[in-house]
C-alpha cells in the first residue's frame, strides 16, 4: 500500500479531465463518499479549472503539463480522459505510486490494458475500472436472479443501447483507432452485462456494422450488431447505435422465465425490472442512486484495507479484447474465436453500496424526462459545453489533449 495512505482515514483524489461526466457526476459524488476527499483537479482549460476550484473550494488546480506535480499531492486519481489517453496517464500515476480509478473502456487495445495492469503490479498500486453498475442494486438483483435458478437454464441475452449523437460530439469525431464510436462508448455495457449475467466469458463472436452515410459517421460506424457464443451453447446478442432513438435495455431469457431491464444502463434515471415466470409478470423499480459515490467509497476502502478491487484491470481487459475481436469479425466477415481468459472475480450482491442522488443527478433526470439532451456515461462533452477543439500549443502532452479532455 502507498505509505501516504496508511495513517489517514480519507483517500485524497485528483480528478483528471473535466468533461461532462466529471462535472455532472464525478465531482459532486465526493460529497457522498465518506472515505474520499477531492483535493485537486486537472484540466487544459484555465477558466474551467478556476470556476470549479471556487465551486468545490479547492486550493490545488493543475494543467496537463503539471500532471506530475498534481500526482505528488494525492493518493489516487480518477481518470475521466478520452479513451486513447488512459494508458499514458495511468502508467504515469502508477510510476508515482498513485492508485488509479479509470473510466471505462479501460483503453483502446488489449495491449494497452495489459501495460496498465503490469504498471499497477510493478509499482504496488491499486487499479480499478469504473464499472459503476457493479455496485448498483438493480444490476446486482439481476445477477441474483440469474444465479438462483428461478429463470431456469439461462439460454439467451439480448440488448439494445442507442442514442442520437450530434456531428460535433467527440464520440463520433474521434476514429475507432482512438476509441471513438458506439462500440467503445456503449457496447461495453452490453458486453459486460452478458459476461456477468452468464457468469462466463464468450468463446467466439460474429459482428456486422452499418453506416447510413451521414456526414457525422465519416470516422466511425453508425451502429454495430454482435452475436457472442458462451459456454454451454448460450447466445448473447446486442446492437449499439449512435443513430437511433434513446434505448437502454437488456433481456435475460431462461427455460422457465425471463427478466427485462429497461432502462438498464443509466446513472441519472431509475432502473426498472420486469420479471416473468410461469406466465406471471412482476415489475420492480430501483430508485436512482449516486453510482459514482459508490465507486469512490469502494475503491478508497480497497486502498485503505489493502484489498484487490472488483472490477479490476482484468475486468477492463476482458471487455476490450472482445471489442477488438468484434471489429476484426466485422472487418473480415468471419467468426472470431476468443482464447480462454484466466478465472477472475465477478460482481456479487455483497458489493451493493447505496448513496442518495445529488442535486445534479436529479436535474439530469428531469431533463431526460423532458426529452432534452441525454446525459450518457461518457467522458466527452459537446461543443456547446465550451470546448475549443484547436490545439492550444502544449506540445508535452499527446496530440489533441487540450481539445479532448477539458
Amino acid at each position: 500500500m502507498n505509505r501516504r495512505t496508511t495513517s489517514i482515514r480519507k483517500i485524497r483524489y485528483a480528478v483528471v479531465g473535466l468533461g461532462h461526466i466529471a462535472q455532472v457526476a464525478v465531482l459532486p459524488a465526493f460529497r457522498n463518499a465518506r472515505n474520499s476527499e477531492l483535493v485537486s483537479i486537472v484540466s487544459g482549460e484555465p477558466e474551467k479549472r478556476e470556476k470549479l476550484a471556487r465551486k468545490y473550494r479547492l486550493e490545488h488546480v493543475y494543467s496537463y503539463d503539471d500532471y506530475d506535480h498534481a500526482l505528488s499531492q494525492v493518493d489516487a486519481v480518477y481518470l475521466a480522459l478520452p479513451n486513447q489517453l488512459h494508458r499514458d496517464y495511468m502508467i504515469r500515476a502508477a510510476q508515482a505510486r498513485v492508485h488509479v480509478l479509470c473510466e471505462k473502456p479501460m483503453a483502446v487495445t488489449e495491449d494497452d490494458c495489459q501495460a496498465m495492469i503490469d504498471a499497477a503490479d510493478h509499482n504496488g498500486v491499486k487499479l480499478m475500472i469504473a464499472y459503476r453498475l457493479h455496485f448498483e442494486a438493480g444490476k446486482l438483483e439481476a445477477i441474483r436472479l440469474a444465479e438462483n435458478g428461478k429463470l431456469g437454464n439461462l439460454r439467451i441475452i439480448t440488448s439494445e443501447f442507442a442514442q442520437q449523437v450530434a456531428e460535433d460530439n467527440i464520440r463520433v469525431s474521434q476514429s475507432v483507432a482512438r476509441g471513438g464510436g458506439p462500440l467503445y462508448d456503449m457496447g461495453v455495457y452490453c458486453i459486460n452485462a452478458a459476461r456477468y449475467l452468464f457468469r462466463a466469458e464468450p468463446t467466439e463472436v460474429f459482428a456486422i456494422t452499418a453506416n447510413n452515410g451521414e456526414k457525422r459517421f465519416r470516422n466511425v460506424e453508425e451502429m454495430t450488431s454482435v452475436v457472442m457464443r458462451f459456454p454451454e451453447e448460450r447466445i448473447a446478442t446486442f446492437t449499439c447505435s449512435f443513430g437511433a432513438t434513446n434505448i437502454s435495455r437488456y433481456t435475460l431469457i431462461g427455460t422457465e422465465g425471463l427478466l427485462t431491464a429497461d432502462p438498464a444502463y443509466e446513472y441519472a434515471m431509475e432502473i426498472k425490472h420486469q420479471l416473468t415466470i410461469g406466465g406471471r409478470t412482476k415489475t420492480r423499480t430501483f430508485p436512482k442512486r449516486d453510482q459514482f459515490a459508490a465507486e469512490l467509497i469502494y475503491f478508497s476502502d480497497c486502498i485503505l484495507q489493502d484489498k484487490e478491487p472488483e472490477p479490476s484491470g482484468i475486468e477492463g481487459l476482458a471487455d476490450v479484447r472482445i471489442v477488438q475481436a468484434i471489429y476484426e469479425s466485422a472487418r473480415t466477415r468471419r467468426i472470431v474465436e476468443l482464447p480462454e481468459l484466466p478465472a477472475k472475480r465477478r460482481p456479487t450482491i455483497r458489493q451493493e453500496i447505496h448513496r442518495p442522488p445529488h442535486e445534479k443527478l436529479r436535474r439530469s433526470m428531469r431533463s431526460r424526462l423532458l426529452g432534452k439532451q441525454r446525459d450518457l456515461d461518457s467522458k466527452s462533452v459537446r461543443l456547446e459545453d465550451g470546448l475549443d477543439r484547436k490545439d492550444s500549443g502544449h506540445t508535452m502532452r499527446p496530440p489533441g489533449i487540450q481539445a479532448l479532455c477539458r
